[in-house]
């Protein structure tokens, strides 16, 4: 009975996100409270049922339910429990109910807010509700109608055909739930741009609410791009964190739109300015989360990111993001005109930064749709592959960025409205000459020197001593007693605090992926037991090649021996291919050895033969000079967006009450 109990639960909560749009749109045209909040229940409600249908989905899992076609197609009674809970998002079915689940459950947040005095006024409250209510609802007729997770077997197989073995990782198990957290987070914006647009009201208090949903879907979507470039580090084994993958870029592309929203929706709050560019990026970061959906859905990509589905239901989605975003866009064409411009300001301003910073964040996200896009088009219209990778990136995309990047610590140090760019120079003459010696430093430090690495390496000092130079001038350090300057400190909002740690994150990624990518060192060996292979300043001793046998696996696991070649403590480490018998696949799992801020990254490979005959092993070898600090940065990044959150000033209707107790 669970996976019927799953099937009501999940057509319920469609028939309940359908009233919740019917109520919501007649109570807004009514203008009655009673009907907007008959929406609302309504809403809380489908959120209610799509979590029991997910209970459900979970429980079959757990409990093996091999008459539950999706469970038998993504499910084995040997894998570990960790495995069988996350195979309920693990295909393209479980994954639209997880969409849905955060969908809904973002609608029923949103419904609890407060209407009216303090909190959202009621005609935008209504008309933000029915807009994510309507979103719920043709998603989850999308599963109900063409993807439910529920369909029976009859009669059931013995055993399942297990997950895919590159998802049975801790890090894949997370990432799904943490990156539609940041994808379907983006959908309330996307709504209140909506509600704005039909009730002509883009202001300083649209901006303040907002913004704390752009900020908290960003932060997820950071975390979980994150732990998506760990997995694929240390579990496909291809020796590197990022790949410039079509799946890769479809969730980089909301990324790059909600740090463009982030940044104008401050303009927004605080000067009333920008207000039609900040609903076309509250617009545009959902839009790309569903073309992010299409791509991983409709099969028209190739990668081991995306679910295998068929054509059809691809064209159902592709409809969906037309309809949503088609409608939306053409609805601000109609009403931008109409909306008043906000306050005016000085190029040279705080304000006119922020445009700056917008404007190459806006191009960078251009440039990586342009090269995920092109090939599948021309693929559509000639028949002609190709294939666009990190060369065409390279020359377009990285240029952008360090240009934002050059500009980003002066921003926070402009006044508002009119600014003092000769003073923000002296602000910054310290930072500038310590970063110019940060990269005299790194060319000194790296060998083969690369003076384009170390220039990249001085934008990573900029940046983060550019955003402590901010810090240090908001609490005049080294210019007031030190007691001034705790009291300071500790008076300075959170969101200031997060913004610090925000920039110098970013700063921080900047610094491990330029070292990473300018200077580490591969090499490949076939190497017997006692064979050794050096790269970088180190070596590496194959010791010994035995197999093991873990829960649903058999593996070949290789044993070795790292050492310093200047000298120093030597390490023993795994390495391991692995073979799952349940679903014939073949997987590697690579040995780290964490070496300071330095990896060295250990492949096992195919069984050889030594030239006298004796068994060998390929074995790939590499030196990922300061790879820590690539998955470090976006850390610090997240935990500054999550400290920006806590600021009692960004929590929805503190400013209006303050504004109406005056």
């Amino acid at each position: 009975m669970t996976a019927e109990l799953g099937a009501f639960a999940l057509a319920l909560a469609l028939a309940l996100s359908t009233l919740s749009t019917a109520f919501c749109g007649l109570g807004r045209w009514r203008n009655s409270p009673v009907l907007a909040g008959a929406g609302e229940g309504a809403m809380i409600a489908a959120a209610a049922a799509v979590a029991l249908a997910f209970g459900a989905l979970i429980l079959a899992f757990v409990t093996s339910d091999f008459s539950v076609a999706n469970v038998a197609g993504n499910s084995h009674t040997d894998k570990p429990m960790l495995y069988k809970v996350a195979g309920a998002w693990g295909s393209h079915e479980g994954s639209l109910v997880l969409w849905c689940l955060v969908m809904t459950g973002f609608g029923a947040v949103l419904a609890r807010a407060p209407a009216g005095g303090s909190g959202l006024p009621f005609g935008l409250k209504a008309s933000a509700l029915g807009a994510q209510a309507l979103l719920s609802t043709l998603f989850l007729a999308f599963a109900v109608f063409t993807s439910s997770p529920f369909e029976r077997l009859d009669p059931a197989p013995f055993q399942g055909a297990s997950l895919n073995p590159l998802l049975q990782d801790p890090a894949l198990a997370f990432h799904p739930p943490l990156l539609y957290g940041g994808y379907v987070g983006f959908s309330v914006c996307f709504s209140l741009a909506v509600a704005a647009l039909i009730e002509g009201r883009i202001d300083a208090a649209w901006g303040r609410w907002v913004r704390p949903w752009a900020l908290a879907s960003w932060a997820l979507l950071t975390v979980g791009i994150t732990l998506g470039s760990f997995w694929a580090y240390y579990e496909l084994g291809w020796g590197g964190w990022w790949f410039w993958d079509p799946v890769e870029n479809a969730s980089f592309m909301p990324w790059l739109a909600g740090a463009a929203l982030l940044h104008s929706a401050v303009v927004t709050e605080r000067r009333g300015a920008l207000a039609g560019w900040t609903v076309f990026l509250a617009l545009l970061a959902f839009t790309f989360s569903m073309l992010g959906a299409f791509l991983v859905r409709s099969g028209v990509l190739t990668s081991v990111h995306a679910f295998a589905v068929d054509p059809e239901r691809g064209l159902m989605l592709l409809a969906i993001l037309g309809v949503t975003a088609g409608a939306a866009f053409a609805l601000f064409a109609w009403r931008v005109p109409r909306l008043k411009g906000g306050g005016l300001f000085a190029p040279v301003s705080r304000e006119g930064a922020l445009v700056l910073n917008n404007l190459f964040l806006t191009a960078a996200a251009a440039t990586v749709l342009l090269g995920t896009l092109y090939p599948l088009i021309l693929e559509a219209v000639t028949g002609q592959t190709i294939s666009v990778g990190p060369p065409y990136f390279a020359l377009t995309f990285t240029p952008l960025m360090v240009l934002a990047f050059l500009i980003l610590p002066a921003g926070p140090l402009l006044a508002w409205k009119r600014g003092d760019l000769k003073g923000v120079g002296q602000r910054l003459a310290v930072a500038g000459g310590l970063t110019l010696v940060a990269a005299l430093a790194g060319w000194m430090a790296f060998e083969p020197k690369k003076a384009l690495a170390a220039a990249g390496l001085g934008v990573g000092a900029w940046l983060i001593l550019g955003a402590l130079a901010e810090t240090a001038e908001r609490v005049r350090l080294f210019r007031a007693p030190l007691g001034e300057v705790g009291r300071r400190a500790r008076g300075l909002p959170l969101a200031a605090w997060g913004m610090t740690l925000a920039h110098a994150g970013l700063g921080v990624f900047v610094l491990g992926a330029v070292a990473e990518t300018a200077f580490k060192i591969e090499s490949v060996a076939v190497l017997p037991v006692g064979g050794t292979v050096a790269s970088g300043p180190f070596t590496v001793t194959l010791n010994a090649v035995e197999v093991v046998e873990g829960p649903n696996y058999l593996a070949e696991q290789g044993r070795l021996t790292i050492a310093p070649t200047q000298g120093g403590t030597a390490r023993d480490i795994t390495a391991e291919r692995r073979f799952f018998p349940a679903g014939g696949q073949t997987t590697t799992e690579v040995g780290l050895d964490f070496r300071g801020l330095d990896d060295v990254y250990v492949v096992m490979g195919e069984r050889r033969r030594a030239p006298d005959g004796a068994p060998a092993w390929s074995v790939r070898v590499h030196w990922n000079p300061w790879a820590r600090l690539i998955f470090l940065g976006p850390i610090i990044m997240t935990l500054g967006g999550l400290l920006s959150l806590m600021d009692r000033r960004l929590r929805v209707g503190v400013g209006m009450r303050r504004a109406r107790a005056q």
